[in-house]
């Protein structure tokens, strides 16, 4: 009971507002509201404008949570939405696994290790399936509680890919592996984000996209195709390094093809990394290429 009160506090602490923000943003996609808000002036309005067009006029439903700590930045979009998970899971599973560890006093078996490399830097199935079994729903559902992520609900009867998640559980993740906590220790966060940045080269599209080359990108992709609602295509990740320090999580579903979910994501993700490190295009400046164009000027 102790160390759920100590969870408890420390991620109440990780979710605290910060100071007072400088600007706030909300444009709407479909008819639902992107809302930032941020400490550094002018970034808000930039980041909610530019994810908004980034997602207009694309098929299927997405959801996006984010964060930027340097900037005291925020953003959601549809953030509270239920997705099956497909492969992003298996961070969690991962995060279930090393607390399940830290709480019976010892390290990964050389097994585990095995199978815990499989499962995140290949999105091994058969490791993820071994991992699920061993740790258990209650295991699974145990880490979940303590991590705070109250919105995900484990796939039944061993399907997986087919819990139930949202943008903003993914994000909480994301706090987690990213900050000092009661949940996960030091070594199990680095051993986490340690695989997260040696995912296969042919996996490391979605979040990744766009993002500076002084940042190190630690990030878990999954897709999976449906006979209802098409694909699910979905990319979790942190970047650190040269000052940075910000995360993301962009899911879909509903795209016709992978190719279309992957797009989704990306075009999300290009906007946020281009803003975040003070790129975004002022308000009009769309209008002012087209006019340029129209006058010849």
């Amino acid at each position: 009971m102790a160390a759920l009160v100590a969870a408890a506090a420390t991620l109440t602490v990780l979710g605290a507002a910060g100071p007072a923000s400088a600007g706030t943003g909300g444009d709407t996609v479909d008819g639902a509201k992107v809302v930032c808000t941020s400490d550094r002036p002018g970034l808000a309005d930039a980041l909610s404008r530019d994810i908004a067009g980034a997602l207009h006029g694309r098929g299927g439903t997405s959801a996006l949570a984010l964060y930027d700590r340097p900037s005291g930045t925020d953003c959601e979009f549809q953030a509270g939405t239920h997705f099956d998970s497909a492969s992003i899971i298996k961070v969690t599973v991962l995060g279930a696994l090393l607390r399940q560890a830290a709480e019976a006093h010892r390290g990964l078996t050389p097994h585990e290790v095995e199978l815990t490399t499989a499962m995140i830097t290949e999105s091994d199935n058969a490791s993820t399936n071994a991992l699920w079994h061993r740790i258990g729903r209650a295991g699974i559902q145990h880490f979940l509680d303590l991590a705070g992520m109250r919105h995900t609900v484990p796939g039944a009867d061993g399907a997986w890919g087919l819990t139930q998640i949202t943008a903003n559980d993914q994000l909480t993740l994301m706090r987690l592996l990213s900050t000092d906590n009661a949940v996960l220790d030091p070594a199990s966060r680095g051993y986490a984000l340690d695989l997260m940045r040696k995912v296969a080269p042919d996996q490391r599209w979605g979040v990744p996209a766009g993002a500076p080359a002084s940042t190190t990108a630690h990030l878990k992709n999954g897709w999976l195709p449906r006979p209802q609602d098409g694909w699910r295509v979905h990319s979790i990740g942190s970047f650190d390094g040269n000052g940075n320090d910000y995360a993301m999580a962009v899911l879909s579903s509903g795209n016709d093809t992978m190719r279309d979910g992957v797009a989704t994501v990306e075009a999300a993700a290009k906007v946020i990394h281009r803003d975040l490190a003070g790129g975004g295009r002022p308000p009009g400046h769309d209008a002012k290429i087209v006019n340029q164009r129209l006058t010849g000027a």
